[in-house]
């Protein structure tokens, strides 16, 4: 469902928020636990150090201006924080926060009734905004450079153009597509950010936060082994928790260790590099069925019962990454490390890593 509703312009409060089921204090209407869960400053936000650092100097000399932070524009995968940083940017500078996304602007009057509504300092999120009708993103442009937006008004001979001073703002842009947006929207863009997959040891401290706010016994252990298997998203790491405290408080007596936190894992099916089982079945399908390959995508996605789109845009990007899978012109391929991650016997010509780690060094997800 689109999220083209208004919400609370405060999701920050200075006192603590009502984290009850139903309350409506955090972006998305999510749910309790995911309110307390969201950092809501720059103190609080694990990970990420350089933009935290970029971030506070831009925030700061705003501030001390009594100005409006320039627009910021977010990339990266889903899961790394943007919209939770879109929250941190309002409450740093003591603004309304209001959201919205691409797809639910569908004309230039529904950007123009949102632009018009703000008042001084308040700051906007589009998320996906790769997203905006490229009409949408026309009008855009004005707003951002000149906070002016022209409206059309009528149709023919009787048309004419009304143009609208808008407050000082701050847009707040976040895409997971970032070559799909144009260069004249993302030039307009006072800072442009790509978001990094975490390390284990920020993502252990996430773990230990949101344990807190969920008031569930952790050991250092235990959240070490659920930031292990989280693919570097804090998201992930969030849901991993959650999932691995309702086997803990059915199965044990409540507290995470990292033997209770595995056998967790264990039973929602995700193993020690923190494949699913979607992963593990395509990468059986490449070793086994497919000798390895050379396989074409289209082959591989019938083979998995999944649309194309999906294999190379959800489940292939982290096999590449932990370099499991290798993409070339002949189709996909499997890496020693598949066979060797799946108890097999590697075939003698099995391609090798493109590039070698150097010795004692660990890669991200193996920290």
């Amino acid at each position: 469902m689109p999220r083209d509703e208004w919400v609370d312009p405060n999701p920050f409060p200075s006192e603590e928020p009502d984290l009850s089921v139903g309350s409506d204090n955090f972006i998305d209407g999510a749910n309790a636990d995911d309110n307390g869960l969201r950092p809501r400053s720059l103190d609080e936000f694990v990970g990420q150090k350089e933009l935290k650092e970029r971030l506070e100097v831009m925030l700061g000399a705003a501030r001390g201006r009594n100005q409006a932070a320039d627009h910021l524009l977010f990339g990266g995968p889903p899961g790394l924080g943007k919209t939770t940083l879109a929250g941190i940017v309002a409450n740093e500078m003591g603004a309304h926060l209001h959201v919205t996304s691409g797809p639910a602007i569908e004309k230039a009057g529904d950007l123009a009734a949102i632009l018009t509504k703000l008042e001084s300092g308040d700051v906007i999120f589009i998320d996906e905004i790769h997203r905006l009708p490229r009409m949408v993103e026309e009008v855009l442009y004005p707003a951002m450079e000149d906070r002016q937006i022209d409206v059309v008004v009528g149709q023919g001979p009787a048309a004419r153009s009304i143009r609208f001073e808008l407050e000082a703002f701050t847009l707040v842009g976040a895409t997971t597509r970032t070559g799909l947006i144009t260069g004249p929207l993302r030039d307009r863009f006072g800072f442009d950010f790509r978001l990094e997959f975490y390390s284990a040891t920020d993502l252990e401290a996430i773990v230990k936060r949101a344990a807190d706010v969920l008031e569930v016994v952790i050991d250092n252990a235990g959240a070490a082994e659920i930031a292990r298997r989280s693919r570097g998203t804090p998201r992930i790491a969030n849901r991993l928790l959650r999932r691995c405290r309702d086997f803990a408080e059915v199965r044990s007596d409540g507290r995470l260790d990292q033997e209770t936190a595995a056998d967790g894992l264990e039973l929602f099916g995700i193993d020690d590099r923190g494949l699913d089982k979607v992963d593990r079945k395509l990468l059986e399908n490449l070793c086994v069925h497919f000798k390895g390959g050379p396989v074409g995508l289209s082959t591989l996605a019938i083979s998995l019962a999944e649309p194309t789109e999906t294999v190379e845009d959800v489940i292939e990007p982290f096999l590449i990454q932990q370099g499991l899978i290798m993409r070339t012109p002949r189709g996909r391929m499997a890496m020693p490390a598949a066979w060797q991650h799946l108890g097999l016997q590697a075939p003698v010509d099995a391609p090798e890593p493109a590039v070698d780690l150097t010795e004692g060094e660990a890669s991200l997800f193996d920290q």
